[in-house]
């Protein structure tokens, strides 16, 4: 245990029989080893089960705490093992699907896709509970949650509780109303139009200071629930339209590494040490044009339930402060007329403190 390093890295539990009970990963392998094996009341039963069932290790080291994360996720995959709960299985993962081909517009959370023009989806999300949430949240709030919009004359049990607009009366203003809040929940989920959030966090304030907490704690949940889901669809946007990406990340003062990614997937990794930055652009541009040489820029590409948990690591990657990036874009022209060459230069002058 004393012996392990503290470099990054991902590390595999084992049962008594050698079987991979658990994968995770490390900034610090052996501060995070060795927290599993030290008493702690803070320990949650998962962690107590696991621990009880631990009777050896093994490790993989990476240079990077990005590797160990993309790492982590693909051998959970291909594994599957016992205690990794967190990472669903991607049968798991569902959509929000807006139906519009009936006379009543319907919003529903669904695992399949179906081929059909009137059918608009938004996803992949991990978390199933709570995109129904979200759905749940939004249709209370838009006074939508009718159930049973088809029919004429007779109110639903909740109209009476102010939960829907009374569209199963057959009211042409509610009819116009009820399609007023799709189009708006649709624009939300675009990205186009935050109004409803932004309404909800008014709500919010306005409750809580009338001391009504219950109201001002139902409104937070609201928006909890929400923005997970547009965080979701933010995630999902940047892939397919930065499909095409070269990072660099600084190891230390002697060295950096090149990472070439398409899509969810890391194409490309290169350890360089520092030296002039002509001389540094040369070569990344050299390993570029070699990686990107038999790829299609301009192929179409979608997220798919596989590819979420992998396209999450590497947006929250890039958004974070550890790395410098560029996107390439979707078209073979930016390997002509030195475009490639000022975006290298401009990337590495960043930091060009180390290259001094």
């Amino acid at each position: 245990m004393k012996s392990l390093p503290t470099s990054p890295g991902v590390y595999l539990m084992k049962d008594s029989h050698g079987n991979i009970i658990y994968v995770g990963k490390a900034k610090n392998l052996k501060r995070r080893v060795q927290s599993y094996f030290q008493n702690s009341n803070s320990h949650s039963q998962k962690i107590v089960k696991l621990k009880n069932n631990i009777k050896d290790f093994d490790y993989i080291l990476t240079d990077t705490e990005f590797e160990a994360f993309m790492l982590e996720c693909h051998l959970i995959k291909e594994i599957k093992p016992f205690f990794n709960r967190k990472m669903k299985n991607p049968q798991a993962y569902t959509y929000i699907v807006i139906k519009t081909d009936g006379k009543v517009p319907k919003i529903e959370v669904t695992k399949d896709i179906i081929l059909n023009k009137d059918y608009l989806y938004f996803g992949p999300y991990i978390n199933k509970s709570t995109v129904e949430k979200a759905i749940l949240s939004l249709k209370e709030f838009n006074q939508i949650l009718c159930t049973n919009p088809n029919k004429k004359n007779a109110p639903c049990l909740n109209y009476s509780l102010g939960l829907c607009n009374g569209i199963c009366l057959g009211h042409p203003t509610a009819i116009e109303q009820y399609h007023n809040s799709i189009r708006n929940i649709i624009a939300l989920l675009n990205g186009t139009d935050m109004s409803i959030l932004e309404e909800m966090k008014e709500k919010m304030v306005q409750a809580s200071a009338n001391l009504d907490f219950k109201m001002a704690s139902k409104y937070r949940d609201f928006i909890e629930s929400i923005t997970f889901i547009m965080n979701k669809e933010k995630v999902i946007e940047f892939t397919e339209s930065n499909k095409n990406i070269a990072v660099i990340e600084y190891l230390n003062d002697r060295s950096f590494k090149l990472f070439l990614i398409k899509g969810n997937k890391v194409l490309y990794s290169k350890k360089y040490r520092f030296t002039r930055i002509k001389e540094m652009c040369s070569f990344i541009k050299k390993d570029i044009l070699t990686c990107f040489k038999n790829e299609d820029l301009d192929e179409a590409y979608k997220v798919s339930k596989d590819a979420l948990d992998e396209a999450q690591i590497i947006y929250s990657y890039l958004k974070s402060s550890q790395c410098n990036y560029f996107i390439i874009p979707n078209n073979s022209n930016v390997f002509k007329n030195g475009e490639l060459d000022r975006a290298l230069l401009e990337l590495l002058l960043k930091n060009e403190n180390h290259f001094l």
